[in-house]
């Protein structure tokens, strides 16, 4: 069993071209999935009805949860007491918390039997409702706007028993599967809710990027058990394990393939971010662009300034709604490495491809609402 998480040196050349053939294949053959654009100025009463139209514009809302459990991840990247200068964070790194509750309410109305918000929240092993508190969010307006929600951080087994194992298919390009919080297993449709930036390590943080907070501290941070998760490990960072790839996570979750691996953050993190894609389906991406950030993810970042797209995107598909979230942003999402915005690092847009979990190319992409050319906001001005 073991053998099957290592590339063996003797077989590194084969396997090379083994695996490329297949990509080549699996992203020709990505699947295409309809995105919606909308303009959207402000968190006030247009926002739902912006958000309102565009689920209705991917097919309706009620297709999507009528009676099902939905697990909805937002993004409270970083602790809440960071600030880009007096810009607070929803209008700056955070999802902005009225995008998720009229999303929740969007969600309850059609139908949702149970709603689960979730985040891996910053360094930290509180209940999500005290996270919220101090970042200044009141949970109870959440909890209130659909018939039964509940709050988890993932980033130990929370509620859960166990945690649940998603595999990557084919293997993937560096981790063959992944140990999540039972949230992201007992549940029927999985919701990213991110924000529109750039980002450091990946060159844009979106809908795929976001769902990487869901690995769990105790598994893959820096003080994670290493034979078994560690539940009292939650109050870290991933860079050991993840960024820079200085010790496994816990040995009872499936191993990277780091034999003959560059031990480079802006190498690991875009293939990380599409393992994850290929082995946890989202059903749904919401991306937050009324009022963000550019520069990079967050006031730690030397350079941020706000920006105001005064945009809402929303796809069915991850890679396409990314795809087509980066070129509202002004990049060109078939870019490759050296190409703005993967300057430094690999695009984890072609790397989702090449698994297979969605196409990149915007010719094969239906786009309802505003058009891209008329969306478009350059990050780089």
């Amino acid at each position: 069993m073991a053998e099957d998480l290592v590339t063996r040196p003797t077989r590194r050349a084969f396997l090379a071209a083994a695996a490329a053939a297949g990509f080549s294949s699996r992203a020709a053959e990505a699947p295409a999935g309809r995105v919606a654009i909308a303009r959207c100025h402000t968190y006030g009463p247009e926002l739902h009805e912006s958000l309102s139209r565009m689920l209705d514009q991917l097919g309706g809302a009620a297709r999507l949860v009528r009676g099902k459990t939905v697990t909805m991840k937002i993004n409270l990247t970083g602790s809440p007491t960071m600030r880009m200068g007096t810009v607070p964070a929803e209008k700056a790194q955070y999802t902005h918390p009225a995008v998720i509750g009229s999303l929740i309410r969007l969600l309850g109305d059609a139908g949702a039997r149970r709603i689960q918000v979730v985040e891996g929240c910053f360094s930290s092993d509180e209940p999500l409702e005290e996270f919220l508190l101090a970042a200044g969010w009141d949970p109870a307006l959440w909890a209130t706007a659909a018939e039964r929600v509940i709050f988890e951080n993932t980033n130990t087994l929370g509620r859960g028993k166990r945690y649940a194992r998603f595999l990557t298919p084919g293997g993937g390009h560096l981790f063959p599967g992944f140990d999540l919080n039972h949230a992201y297993a007992d549940c029927d449709v999985v919701v990213s809710v991110a924000k529109l930036k750039e980002h450091a390590t990946c060159g844009v943080t979106l809908g795929m990027k976001n769902m990487f907070g869901a690995t769990p501290l105790t598994i893959y941070g820096d003080y994670a058990g290493r034979e078994e998760p560690d539940e009292s490990a939650a109050r870290s960072g991933r860079v050991l394990v993840m960024h820079q790839g200085q010790r496994p996570p816990s040995k009872s979750a499936p191993q990277p393939r780091e034999v003959g691996t560059p031990r480079d953050d802006k190498w690991r993190m875009p293939r990380i971010v599409a393992d994850l894609a290929a082995a946890l389906p989202v059903h749904l991406t919401v991306i937050d662009g009324i009022d963000t950030m550019a520069g990079g993810e967050g006031p730690w970042i030397r350079g941020v300034r706000p920006v105001h797209p005064g945009l809402l995107i929303a796809g069915l598909n991850p890679v396409c709604t990314d795809a087509v979230a980066a070129a509202c942003m002004g990049f060109n999402p078939m870019a490759g490495r050296g190409t703005a915005p993967f300057e430094k690092c690999d695009s984890f847009l072609e790397l989702a491809e090449q698994l297979g979990v969605g196409t990149r190319n915007l010719a094969r992409i239906e786009v309802a609402g505003v058009p891209v050319e008329k969306a478009r906001f350059p990050f780089r001005s």
